[in-house]
């Protein structure tokens, strides 16, 4: 399986805003009242010419940037984007907000957005792993799509792993997305509808990848 394997913040001071690649690290602060997100401590772009300021952009390099952003963020390297885009441009509908569908609907992105865990890449590696059921059969496929009214839930013997514990108890605190039902108590949560472009979070322009993929 093809994955990115170098330093996760990099990937966000590259993009020049956080996308919360680890979870807590990306809000907290150290002992000293610091913060731990090396974004927060040096966002400009990596490398030696990173400290020289940010430079005139072309409407290529924003429509670049857009599609790099929402890769990164759902942790989708390009062969397997690019195939996600001419899926959404395949269906009827809009292809930007097909796109969102198509990328929301991953088994590691349904188990974050669950509250099960704190990053999509935790949520990869607990799915690799042999932790997470779909309608009761256990799914280690992290690009597995969910589609509505599937269960996912945690596996019975793995809901006393301490980072599942503690992304639960955050989770309680903080709510659940409108378009899923969980239930926290049973570690369990059924997708119910697939999510509007706004409701996701998402900072990315997706018309300008929609216009970068289109030339």
């Amino acid at each position: 399986m093809a994955r990115y394997t170098g330093p996760s913040c990099k990937l966000c001071r590259r993009e020049g805003k956080k996308l919360y690649l680890k979870g807590d690290r990306c809000t907290a602060n150290s002992d000293k009242g610091k913060p731990k997100c090396a974004f927060d401590r040096r966002p400009q772009v990596p490398g030696q010419h990173g400290k020289s300021g940010p430079s005139k952009i072309s409407q290529y390099g924003l429509q670049l940037r857009a599609k790099q952003s929402m890769k990164r963020t759902y942790g989708v390297l390009e062969k397997q984007f690019r195939k996600y885009f001419e899926e959404a441009r395949r269906r009827e509908g809009v292809t930007g907000e097909n796109l969102v569908r198509i990328t929301e609907s991953r088994l590691d992105n349904v188990f974050f957005r669950a509250g099960f865990c704190d990053s999509r890449g935790q949520a990869r590696q607990l799915i690799s792993h042999g932790h997470v059921l779909v309608n009761g059969r256990k799914v280690n496929i992290p690009s597995y799509r969910v589609r509505k009214e599937d269960i996912v839930e945690v596996s019975e013997k793995s809901r006393g792993i301490v980072p599942i514990k503690a992304a639960v108890d955050k989770a309680k605190q903080r709510g659940t997305p409108p378009w899923m039902e969980v239930d926290f108590d049973a570690f369990k949560a059924m997708l119910i509808r697939f999510p509007d472009l706004e409701e996701t979070g998402l900072q990315v322009d997706v018309q300008s990848i929609v216009e970068l993929y289109s030339k």
